[in-house]
């Protein structure tokens, strides 16, 4: 079993005392605040009047309060409060089951499921659940839902039925019976004055722990952008998802206020789709990172050092599909940013799936999954034929099931199980590891530009040297190959700057 790392251990009560006196939004969604005398659990960030510190305790999770008897706060809301990266991600059994339960594995399976889906018994899932969350992963997940439920109900104004659907609960009566007993009150209640939906859309607050360079992601995601498909400005992300019957669309833009959050646009036909929705909004724009354990090793770092102190910012951006990514990075194998989507966006316009109705104004088409390319001819697009081979091998190998992307699978045997498949090298896997598991973790040392820009004024540096120079970076490589990556474009951007004022200059 891998190690555990613990978040807590490092949150000691002096430190969490330092940060609920400050209000320090760093520590935002990193641990809890429990008042004794209100029987209330808090965010650090709760603007209400801080209570005597002999009442108070610290809890580990949102999950850990309420199992103590606590109930969540209707001031600082600890719904909106981002995850704990720290518990999410990696390869250690928490994060791969907490990554199983988002996908709703304890909906659909039993606990004894789960725990052999990641190789241990129940009884030690449970206990690992216990010791380090303060809970048993079935009230991790029934807390995860009802704060959810109780985000909806408090800014939309969905029906109770639509609510329940849209946090994972397929019975009312259930979902009645367990919002009562961790509030204290029936979900009718929580409904005070309900926003009306703007243009059938919903709007949501997604809350991120500071700071956050959401431009630099969106300028990531705009060179990426897929017509039809997606919209990318210097300001917004917005997407049509499926299904092609019923579609929806979405737009993620700055909360206005400088609250630390995104706001999120969305129209959903299908309730039971909102939660995964949401859940794959904050994987794809890292909105649970915690920036603080990041800085840590970019810091220590003499290549990093200097890139982190320009961009302290700076998020893994992810994707939405994991198939659609696959394929992005099959065609930009060797070949600029540019071509590989203009490949991209014709492949979608030729086999795309048209939406029933278009979601919004140019938002009518579904990136095309595997079945819709295994059987035709990529090469009536522009593919050369190795590349058509490769997709469509990729696609194949999904449907038969010899891979996948199944978000808590370790690192390691994720690249393995892909490099054996013709045309994909361990750059590619590792490629896909970070934009479609969002793996932090992930490092493709073979990259051109990584191995320049790490090697700084010195001769370029092998792929060996450099997976070697990295290794100071775990667990956090993911990120350093974002440093590098942006440190090269701000390098290029700097020089087409230059050699345009040279030109004006000569013509003046």
């Amino acid at each position: 079993m891998s190690a555990l790392p613990d978040p807590s251990a490092a949150l000691s009560d002096r430190l969490c005392e330092q940060a609920r006196l400050s209000r320090d939004a760093r520590f935002d969604g990193l641990f809890f605040t429990a008042v004794t005398s209100t029987r209330i659990y808090c965010r650090p960030v709760c603007p209400a009047p801080s209570p005597k510190a002999e009442n108070v305790r610290y809890y580990a999770s949102a999950a850990a309060a309420e199992a103590a008897g606590f109930r969540p706060c209707l001031r600082c809301r600890p719904e909106l409060s981002p995850g704990n990266d720290s518990w999410q991600r990696g390869d250690h059994v928490i994060a791969r089951a907490l990554k199983l339960m988002e996908q709703g594995a304890l909906e659909d399976d039993s606990l004894d499921a789960v725990a052999q889906r990641i190789g241990i018994g129940a009884r030690q899932l449970r206990r690992v659940f216990v010791e380090r969350l303060g809970a048993p992963p079935i009230s991790v997940h029934t807390t995860r839902r009802l704060l959810f439920a109780k985000q909806l109900l408090t800014e939309t104004d969905m029906s109770v039925t639509d609510v329940a659907l849209a946090s994972g609960f397929r019975s009312l009566r259930r979902f009645n019976a367990a919002f009562q007993q961790a509030n204290r009150m029936p979900p009718r209640d929580m409904r005070r004055h309900p926003a009306k939906a703007i243009g059938g859309a919903l709007v949501l607050r997604l809350g991120y722990r500071p700071p956050y360079d959401f431009e630099a992601i969106l300028a990531f995601l705009r060179t990426r952008s897929l017509p039809g498909v997606e919209q990318v400005d210097a300001h917004s992300y917005a997407r049509v998802f499926g299904p092609a019957d019923a579609p929806g669309w979405l737009r993620l833009s700055a909360w206005p206020g400088g609250e630390h959050a995104l706001k999120l646009e969305l129209l959903c036909p299908r309730p039971a789709q909102m939660l995964g929705i949401v859940t794959r909004l904050r994987r794809m724009f890292d909105l649970d990172a915690d920036p603080r354990a990041i800085a840590d090793v970019m810091r220590a770092s003499d290549v990093l050092k200097p890139l982190h102190r320009r961009r302290p910012g700076l998020r893994l951006p992810g994707g939405w599909d994991g198939f659609e990514i696959a394929v992005r990075a099959i065609l930009g194998q060797q070949v600029s940013v540019a071509a590989a989507r203009t490949l991209a966006t014709r492949i979608v316009q030729r086999w795309g799936t048209p939406v029933a109705v278009p979601a919004a104004p140019g938002l009518e088409r579904l990136f095309p999954g595997p079945e819709m390319l295994v059987d035709v001819d990529l090469r009536e697009v522009g593919l050369t034929t190795a590349r058509a081979n490769t997709v469509q091998g990729v696609a194949l190998a999904l449907l038969d099931g010899r891979i996948d992307f199944r978000s808590e699978q370790p690192l390691d045997e994720f690249v393995a199980r892909w490099v054996e498949l013709a045309g994909i090298g361990e750059w590619t896997a590792h490629y896909m590891a970070m934009r479609a598991l969002s793996h932090p973790d992930a490092f493709p040392a073979a990259d051109l530009i990584l191995r320049r820009v790490a090697a700084g004024d010195g001769p370029e540096l092998s792929t060996k040297a450099l997976t070697a120079l990295a290794e100071d970076w775990r667990p956090w490589r993911a990120y350093a190959v974002m440093h590098l990556w942006r440190a090269a474009s701000d390098a290029a951007e700097r020089d087409k700057t230059a050699r345009e004022s040279r030109t004006k200059e000569r013509k003046a």
